[in-house]
């Protein structure tokens, strides 16, 4: 113990000197750091505001700029800001900016990624400011030089704190050195350490000639290895908001978070389809929403897509498993195809589906259909997929992603063939509220399959909302709208908002042509003149589109406006969808006649307003309509979210075009810089579509900046990888939970 107070004096002593000398050191890189955090800030301002403060300069409004310049000077540590012309001269500036600051510091350049440096510290009676001189260009002119002056009071106040967290670093330090000293003076060092490992192990050590055996550390290390690894996942959870999402950060996900575990997707609707055009077999992507967002996910797992075989080529393309590798031109992952009688299609798809839960949960004013036969061939056909998922799966805990209305009771009778397999079913359509849900006849039997499920996913917070209400009221099960789950039958399921998105960047040799290439190819392709304006809807021919009120709104500027007669046109771009069922038949003998109708009435030498396309068109012929159009108009009576609107954003890279945008769509509450209408207000509509022809340059590519910078954020592959993220934390959990169950079982048997 002698031995122990002789070390840890002097060592007392020494960290105290090392103290004294690290503390000035510190006030120095705290400096430097936040010297180089504002100059960041300062590249970050300038560049996103040197555009809209160019058209206020050219303007020559001294009352605007200087309203503009006040209003950026909100932030706590930008002080004030001023304006110098080309030649030095300073033009604006704000209330607050020193008469001892003026424009003849050194530029800072923009091209440099060093931040600090570039800017100049005054002491003025407030304190220390820092002085940095920006030049602002237009397409690489410059036309003057924005100063910024920051606040630099709020350094010293976090030094002192910092010299607080030094001074107490080093005390934990000695304690934690003394301490270790004290046990250094019972153990010799490589007894100890052998010992320790042994012990975390829970292994035989070898301590005075005798062997000790202590196999009850065991659990307690594997317990501290998981908790580590589940701080590390909560911790990249808590980050993401840092991630460039992308493929790659995808597959660092299933590398790191999941360990390359098995992956699987379920839906209907298959990526690729088979189909025969006289002597030879296309390949075809469908139009659909779904297959928008997960194939670019599922290229980045290179997992299995189990899905409905509906190609008449399907069965020629598969391998002896039913089996094909997709996509064609560059193989990275594999559909296994379910293969369907007529009979079960009819009931299960086009029937159950498509006549009861579709327009069950759009408010679209269609009365859903519910027949017995459409039932059993749902639960068989759910039956069918379940033992296609258990076929293809290799281990016995996989993660199963389930896709939309058509599986609601799959989720049950996979936890049920696979207990362990972490299942995460995604609603891509709305869920209604709970009197609405309450006339389907087996709404017990729908609940109890979702929650199957461990996660469910939802687009918008109200879907989540109403589907905990609709729990609530029909079956017995506890809701816990704190942490948003659900414990139903001894299990518990995670109901989550996981809002869709797009791939980012779009990869479509579309986007590699130039905007004006493509405005005047689809002029050429569609016999309209060159300065023609250009509106467009994609869609699939459906009632919940809002196709029908779309057409009336432009019928009804046409009527308010007539100076666009002959200059506007309305390109309507609708695949064919579900057409053997009545409804869908009669919407589409309902759409030609409006549009014949309307076309009829403002036709003026060979101009007709609307140009109704129904036919299936490849991505890459869409994406170049969104890049010839003016505007872009989703007037949904109903969505989960809507991508056509994403889709149209992303392919603008030139930031031109104007986004019309359904209030009732769940893009609505991400892409607020729409013009976002009520597509049952025909007036309103017809009034947005006028603002949207006559917006100027400026403001729709302010918009449109807005909207594709949280686009390329919020993509794909981050909704994909916040689901995978959550699912491997709580896998993460379980697996703890189980250990620990396991490990105080074997421990209470042997006391007993």
């Amino acid at each position: 113990m002698r031995l122990s107070f002789r070390f840890i004096v002097p060592l007392a002593l020494a960290l105290a000197a090392i103290a004294y000398a690290v503390v000035p050191l510190v006030d120095q890189l705290t400096l430097k750091w936040f010297v180089r955090d504002l100059e960041i800030r300062t590249s970050l301002i300038t560049n996103t505001i040197q555009e809209p403060l160019q058209a206020l300069v050219r303007e020559g409004s001294r009352v605007k700029v200087l309203r503009f310049l006040n209003r950026i000077t909100q932030d706590e540590r930008l002080f004030a800001l001023g304006f110098c012309d080309v030649n030095r001269k300073l033009l604006y500036k704000t209330l607050a900016f020193p008469n001892t600051i003026n424009c003849s510091d050194p530029v800072r350049d923009p091209d440099s990624d060093k931040g600090a440096g570039h800017g100049r510290l005054v002491e003025l009676g407030r304190g220390l400011i820092q002085v940095t001189v920006n030049p602002v260009e237009d397409e690489g002119t410059p036309y003057g030089y924005l100063v910024m002056v920051h606040d630099m009071s709020f350094v010293e106040r976090r030094s002192e704190d910092t010299k607080k967290y030094v001074f107490y670093l080093f005390l934990a330090i000695g304690a934690i050195v003394s301490l270790i000293t004290v046990v250094i003076a019972e153990l010799s060092w490589r007894g100890w350490v052998a010992g320790l490992k042994s012990l975390i192990r829970g292994e035989s050590f070898r301590h005075s000639g005798n062997e000790v055996r202590m196999p009850e550390l065991r659990p307690v290390a594997r317990d501290l290895q998981a908790l580590i690894r589940e701080l590390e996942s909560e911790r990249r959870s808590r980050d993401e908001t840092q991630v460039n999402w992308s493929a790659e950060t995808l597959r660092g996900i299933l590398r790191d978070d999941l360990k390359g575990e098995e992956i699987l997707i379920v839906s209907n609707r298959e990526p690729y389809i088979h189909l025969r055009n006289n002597d030879r077999v296309e390949v075809r992507r469908p139009a659909s929403g779904l297959v928008t967002a997960l194939e670019p996910v599922m290229r980045a797992c290179s997992g299995t897509w189990i899905a409905h075989g509906s190609g008449d080529a399907d069965r020629d393309a598969v391998d002896a498993h039913d089996h094909v590798m997709v996509p064609p031109d560059k193989p990275a992952y594999r559909i296994r195809r379910v293969w369907l009688t007529q009979e079960q299609e009819a009931g299960y798809y086009y029937g159950f589906s498509n006549e009861g839960l579709w327009p069950l949960c759009h408010i679209a004013h269609t009365r859903p259909t519910f027949r017995s036969s459409d039932w059993s061939a749902y639960v068989e056909v759910n039956r069918k997929f379940a033992e296609a998922v258990v076929t293809e799966t290799k281990a016995e805990d996989p993660i199963i992603l389930v896709q939309d209305y058509h599986f609601a009771l799959l989720p049950r009778m996979l936890r049920e063939r696979l207990p362990n397999a972490t299942i995460i079913t995604f609603w891509h359509i709305p869920w209604p509220n709970a009197e609405a849900f309450g006339i389907c006849p087996w709404r017990e039997e729908l609940l109890d399959g979702l929650l199957g499920s461990s996660i469910l996913g939802f687009h918008t917070q109200f879907h989540c909302n109403n589907f905990l209400e609709t729990v609530d009221r029909y079956i017995e099960a506890r809701t816990d709208r704190e942490t948003f789950t659900i414990s139903y039958g001894g299990e518990q399921t995670a109901v989550h908002r996981y809002p869709i998105s797009i791939d980012w960047p779009l990869a479509s040799p579309a986007m590699e042509k130039p905007v004006e290439a493509c405005r005047a190819e689809i002029r050429r392709k569609n016999g309209l003149a060159p300065d023609a304006l250009l509106g467009v809807g994609v869609d699939r021919l459906d009632y919940t589109k809002g196709i029908l009120e779309r057409f009336i709104a432009v019928e009804r500027l046409l009527e308010l406006e007539p100076q666009w007669i002959g200059k506007f046109v309305f390109v309507q771009i609708a695949a064919p969808s579900r057409s053997s069922i009545d409804e869908y038949q009669n919407f589409d003998a309902r759409v030609r006649a409006l549009a014949r109708r309307i076309n009829e009435r403002f036709a003026r030498d060979g101009y007709e307003p609307i140009c109704l396309k129904v036919e299936h068109h490849e991505a890459d012929a869409v994406y170049e309509y969104y890049r010839a159009a003016d505007l872009c108009f989703v007037s949904s009576l109903h969505d989960g979210m809507n991508l056509v609107a994403k889709e149209f954003v992303a392919a603008r890279d030139d930031e031109r075009g104007v986004l019309l945008l359904s209030q009732f769509t769940g893009a609505s509450r991400e892409l607020t810089e729409a013009l976002i209408v009520n597509p049952y207000n025909v007036d309103q509509c017809a009034a947005a579509l006028h603002v949207a022809l006559t917006m100027p340059q400026a403001e729709q590519r302010a918009r449109m900046h807005s909207m594709r910078g949280l686009i390329q954020e919020f993509n794909v592959y981050r909704w994909a990888g916040r689901m995978l993220l959550d699912a491997a934390q709580m896998r993460m959990r379980r697996r703890l939970h189980a250990r620990t169950g396991d490990d105080g079982r074997r421990a209470g048997a042997r006391r007993a």
